[in-house]
């Protein structure tokens, strides 16, 4: 198993939540800046408002495994922060996340174009 390369420090929060672009989706959204590398990064902040650790843990590892399955179709070089929208408290599938992620990475234009994605 890869390891996903992540945000650490609170600076580095703070820089993409202040100069970031804002993506607002059904279950996430979306805070992301460029980077001067060639890679993705992502950091995950869920607030305590949700719920106890078990449930914050519980969507960190959903939206995680979303961006797992969809990194390979983005183009390289963001920071990328996903926070929890509170107005959405109820449980969610998977693929609920992933699909509404999906759908954040098209409107900010960093998912890459397949061939077979043309009509």
């Amino acid at each position: 198993m890869r390891k996903i390369n992540t945000l650490k420090k609170n600076y580095e929060f703070k820089n993409v939540l202040d100069k970031g672009k804002f993506y607002c989706g059904k279950y996430i959204i979306m805070y992301i800046s460029k980077n001067k590398k060639d890679k993705n990064v992502i950091g995950i902040a869920i607030s305590k408002k949700i719920g106890k650790a078990v449930k914050r843990n519980r969507l960190k590892r959903l939206i995680r495994e979303s961006y797992r399955l969809e990194r390979n179709q983005l183009n390289k070089g963001y920071n990328i922060v996903f926070l929890w929208n509170k107005n959405r408290l109820e449980d969610c599938k998977c693929n609920q996340v992933q699909n509404d992620m999906r759908n954040l990475f098209k409107k900010a234009g960093i998912l890459k174009w397949k061939k077979y994605h043309c009509i």
